[in-house]
């Protein structure tokens, strides 16, 4: 009997202009954490995610998203794939269903049997297990290629309608591999372009949006932080914030008050950019000097070639210099790069603070920072910044290793 298709109302369409809009997928699978490990994947690919846990769930995602993507789990007593079908073909799915399933089994011929008696565009059954490469080319027709517009939207906005969140990357002991904290990075989940990096949104310093950006990330990190200690136990956290925000006295004292008195906090970093802290220096030593007694302290980013305006300071209640991604990527083979960095290193160990290279990529480049004395890494090399949910799931658990 064929079965009868319900008129379903016109859906948004899949393009702006000439540009595509970001893909969004669904996946469909009783497990929650194969629904998990697949969301992951597939947001690292740049799709947008959504998970359903039975048919009816995905009938009712069905109503209010357009997807161009499901990724069909087949595993023996999982969802039932023949009611996902069902109901695709009632809402007129237009996209494609990507099967998960044991080579040449029952399960993954009848599902593409049942698919195409009801007019359903299927990809090539993805075996089990697979490798992220693996799903990466089964999917690849499908993943955008085209960056979103800059801007891609108000930063106002995406604070009141909850766009924003923050993202970590891990920091390295050198001499132990052991981790060392993360650096929180904003990052905004927009509705149509997926995932945005900062410099897409990012107000100029002067819009009245930043002040209200940055008392978002403090509050966020915090939560954050709270987050992780339940999971997996202390992590120390660092934030970049304007050097503007801390000529705030109100802003100051309200973040002192913020640092949770939790015995297992070690406190918080602000990582402020070198310009800025030479810009202002006199108002920022005063500041750093104060909050340092509340649990707080202040990391100079982006530390590069004019490093000598540090030196002969008086005072130095800095806790960190990070060096400039631009003079550690790539070093191994550099001698002017590896000149700016023994000067910096020097400057740092005269004034009893740690150093940080940052734009770590390869194993050459983690040697080169080891050699060259380095206390902590942070880059590519040891995994890309990611969610909260996953940072804590993998993360803060895993190993560090370096590859060969």
């Amino acid at each position: 009997m064929k079965m009868q298709v319900a008129n379903t109302p016109s859906v948004r369409p899949t393009a702006f202009g000439q540009r595509s809009l970001t893909p969004r997928v669904c996946i469909a699978d009783s497990k929650p954490h194969i629904r998990t490990f697949l969301a992951d994947a597939m947001e690292d690919l740049g799709f947008i995610t959504f998970e359903c846990a039975r048919a009816s769930e995905l009938r009712e995602l069905l109503s209010s998203q357009t997807l161009n993507l499901v990724v069909l789990g087949l595993s023996a007593g999982g969802i039932e794939a023949g009611k996902v079908l069902e109901t695709l073909a009632v809402a007129q799915f237009r996209g494609k269903v990507l099967p998960i399933a044991v080579p040449d089994s029952i399960l993954s011929f009848a599902t593409r049997q049942m698919a195409r008696e009801l007019g359903i565009v299927t990809l090539p059954t993805l075996p089990t297990p697979f490798s992220a490469e693996t799903l990466r080319q089964s999917v690849a027709s499908l993943i955008p290629t085209e960056a979103p517009p800059s801007p891609a939207v108000d930063v106002a906005e995406a604070l009141k309608a909850g766009w924003l969140e923050l993202w970590y990357q891990r920091k390295i002991d050198i001499r132990t591999l052991i981790p060392r904290g993360a650096e929180a990075l904003i990052r905004m989940r927009h509705p149509t372009w997926g995932v945005v990096l900062p410099g897409s949104f990012i107000p100029d310093c002067r819009d009245t949006a930043f002040h209200n950006l940055s008392e978002f990330v403090i509050e966020r990190v915090i939560d954050d932080w709270r987050h992780f200690i339940e999971r997996t136990g202390p992590v120390d956290l660092a934030i970049n914030l304007p050097a503007s925000f801390l000529h705030d006295d109100d802003a100051v004292r309200a973040l002192c008050r913020r640092m949770p008195a939790h015995p297992a906090f070690g406190g918080l970093l602000i990582e402020l950019k070198f310009a800025d802290v030479i810009a202002g220096l006199d108002r920022i030593v005063d500041v750093a000097r104060r909050i340092r007694f509340h649990n707080i302290a202040v990391s100079i980013d982006s530390v590069g070639a004019d490093w000598p305006a540090l030196m002969n300071m008086p005072v130095f209640p800095f806790a960190e210099l990070k060096v400039d991604r631009q003079f550690v990527t790539g070093f191994g083979g550099d001698r002017l790069k590896q000149t700016v960095c023994r000067g910096i290193i020097d400057l740092a160990m005269g004034y009893g603070v740690r150093t940080v290279a940052e734009g770590v990529e390869s194993r050459a480049d983690f040697i080169t920072a080891h050699e060259l004395g380095f206390d902590v890494a942070q880059g590519f090399l040891f995994g890309k910044a990611m969610a909260a949910r996953k940072f804590a799931r993998t993360a803060l658990n895993q190993p560090v290793t370096l590859p060969q």
